[in-house]
């Protein structure tokens, strides 16, 4: 049997699983939260513990490794991460292959969950697609005419920083109302912490979720107060899938994919998220442009199975 180690270093978690080429069942599998001021060099001490635990003195075949920011996938060096200090150009591939003696395959994580589910979850089928993830942050991963695609530097898919409203909020990269801006997680939570100073009158069931310790807002609780029909939650939510509903219109009419993709924690917000994302997607993008708008089929587990196709390509 052919092993493969997948690996995902994401914004908030960290996780390992050991697979036998060709099988779709995990023969081992670790995840843990990355600690709150956690940095670079301790998520690769979790990550080396983690895969530890699984190998357990087996030898895989091939490594991919799935991480949550912009990467060079010719030399598998981390550029950054936006949400974790430290990984400023770190070349992943060379420590892990330096390491554990492993040919090592590093790439994004939205290119990397995009192949996974091109090869195993909701893109089966399709020659073209367009993978969303909307979680901490937002950005997006091709496939073309069954290939990835990353662009020239690595950087295509940025559908996070596509400006949707540039009367809107400041983002992390500096322009106004990026989808990211409006559409992530902790962004959403942000913008309800401070309406909710200013607006004392407002957001009642947000405020009983967290018992008025505004600090505890997060993307999760916006969600479940919008669900519960809080006016303030339901604002800054459907707010952000307006924004993605008008980036995915953009998108397909330039490049006119087959199917958009969506995954990550923000795509559990509730049908009327998602309802608000296709209407809006529809009436952004012309007429006569076709495309489809699914949900991941792989849920957090699509950066994991992308990489064991990433590391899949190296072994053949």
């Amino acid at each position: 049997m052919t092993l493969i180690l997948a690996l995902d270093f994401g914004g908030t978690k960290l996780a390992a699983a050991l697979v036998n080429l060709g099988s779709r069942d995990w023969l081992g599998y670790e995840r843990r939260l990355s600690p709150m001021d956690t940095d670079a060099h301790t998520d690769l001490e979790i990550m080396r513990s983690l895969i530890h635990s699984l190998l357990q003195g087996k030898k895989p075949a091939a490594i991919g490794v799935s991480f949550g920011g912009p990467v060079d996938a010719t030399t598998g060096t981390v550029r950054l991460s936006h949400h974790v200090s430290g990984w400023e150009n770190i070349p992943l591939k060379d420590l892990l292959e330096t390491e554990f003696g492993i040919s090592t395959s590093v790439d994004n994580d939205a290119n990397v969950a995009a192949l996974g589910e091109y090869r195993f979850g909701a893109g089966q089928g399709y020659d073209s697609l367009f993978y969303i993830t909307v979680s901490t942050g937002v950005g997006g991963g091709w496939i073309l005419n069954g290939q990835p695609w990353r662009g020239t530097g690595g950087m295509a898919g940025e559908i996070g920083h596509m400006v949707v409203d540039p009367a809107g909020p400041v983002c992390l990269c500096g322009k106004r109302g990026c989808v990211e801006r409006l559409a992530s997680g902790p962004y959403m939570a942000q913008d309800v912490r401070e309406r909710l100073e200013n607006e004392p009158q407002r957001g009642k069931r947000v405020r009983s979720l967290v018992g008025e310790n505004l600090e505890l807002v997060t993307g999760k609780v916006v969600s479940e107060a919008a669900a519960a029909g809080d006016d303030l939650a339901q604002e800054i939510l459907y707010r952000g899938a307006w924004g993605l509903g008008v980036g995915i219109g953009n998108v397909a009419n330039l490049v006119n994919p087959q199917l958009f993709v969506l995954g990550g924690s923000v795509t559990k917000a509730g049908n009327r998220w998602w309802e608000v994302v296709k209407q809006t997607a529809r009436e952004t993008a012309l007429p006569e442009v076709d495309f489809a708008i699914a949900p991941a089929a792989l849920g957090d587990d699509a950066p994991l199975w992308g990489a064991v196709a990433l590391a899949q390509m190296s072994c053949l």
